[in-house]
């Protein structure tokens, strides 16, 4: 890690242990529990990192790791005090912030966004001009439905020189795979991997941070009941989180292995891998390049939320403190 990202992560580490009794961590005590945005895979593996390690006991943080249903569902959950802390795509949290979830960001993460069109590499496509009469595969309704067209816009292109499949999540793997679909609209670090495996064959992206359209994906959250009520806890969950994914950046393979038993659905480690892999080439803009994970600015904040309300995710731009707990979580 640079300098400024671990001087950036001893501030956030010493902001924890002056709130401990004697210097020391403060005792675990209950679980807390952090829900994920989906059934584990290689994403995740900072947590399960952290725990083998003891990371987040280290900061007084005896942590419960739970499978998710979706980032909406999530932050849902969040909201109403059923889980202390999430992870969730920073779409699902704002639309909700904006419908009245009370919830805030605690740190965005994956701060370059994995969206992606997906194809198996035989097709050839290079650049988004290719997908013209193509048909590709997208879950109606998600944020990733409406950020595509606006990654065709980015391009010259609109959603009526394609064709359009809607499908739900697991159908879309299926379709790509039976050559139903000629591509899909998902996570990089999600479903390519998953599709190679399946498939014994090399897949291929057009992301859209690539071609023009970047904005935060996945991080941490909270419920603004908890922000109110145990500020402390909040900080040394930020203060953990950011530890335990430095560590798993600058050890991935054993990262990955901490994954092991995690989940049924869990992939196979060479898939975890593989998502881990492309996760850890997400963490940053060129904003914070030199910063902690998780750690966030302003100015992203602000070109996120203009990419959601030019896409129609949001109705109107608002400031970014009114999502981002930047008093809690590290801003750079």
């Amino acid at each position: 890690m640079r300098t400024t990202g671990r001087l950036l992560l001893t501030a956030l580490l010493l902001v924890t242990a002056t709130a401990c009794t004697g210097g020391g961590a403060p005792d675990p005590g209950k679980q807390i529990t952090l829900t994920l945005n989906w059934y584990p895979y290689g994403e995740h593996a900072p947590f399960y990192h952290g725990l083998k390690q003891g990371i987040f006991r280290k900061h007084g943080i005896n942590l419960k790791i739970q499978a998710g249903q979706g980032s909406g569902k999530t932050v849902q959950a969040v909201g109403g005090g059923q889980t202390e802390f999430g992870w969730a795509d920073t779409a699902s949290l704002l639309t909700a912030v904006d419908s009245g979830v009370p919830v805030k960001s605690l740190g965005v993460y994956l701060q370059t966004t994995p969206a992606s069109v997906q194809f198996f590499g035989d097709k050839g496509f290079s650049k988004p001009s290719d997908l013209k009469g193509r048909t590709v595969a997208l879950t109606a309704g998600d944020a990733l439905s409406k950020t595509f067209g606006a990654f065709l816009k980015q391009n010259g292109m609109t959603e009526t020189d394609v064709r359009i499949q809607n499908i739900d999540p697991a159908g879309k793997i299926a379709a790509v795979i039976a050559d139903r679909a000629d591509s899909l609209v998902g996570n990089a670090n999600d479903q390519g991997p998953t599709i190679q495996d399946k498939a014994k064959k090399p897949v291929s992206y057009l992301r859209f941070a690539d071609f023009g359209l970047n904005y935060y994906s996945d991080g941490l959250l909270t419920s603004t009941a908890l922000l109110d009520k145990d500020p402390d806890l909040a900080k040394r969950m930020v203060a953990a989180t950011t530890e335990a994914w430095a560590e798993a950046e600058k050890n991935p393979a054993a990262a990955v292995e901490s994954m092991q038993g995690a989940a049924e659905q869990l992939p196979p480690p060479a898939v975890v891998l593989d998502q881990f892999t492309t996760t850890r080439a997400l963490l940053r803009t060129k904003s914070t390049r030199d910063l902690a994970p998780g750690v966030n600015t302003e100015a992203d904040w602000k070109a996120t939320i203009e990419v959601f309300v030019r896409t129609g995710v949001l109705a109107a731009a608002k400031d970014p403190s009114t999502y981002w707990a930047h008093t809690v979580a590290g801003k750079g």
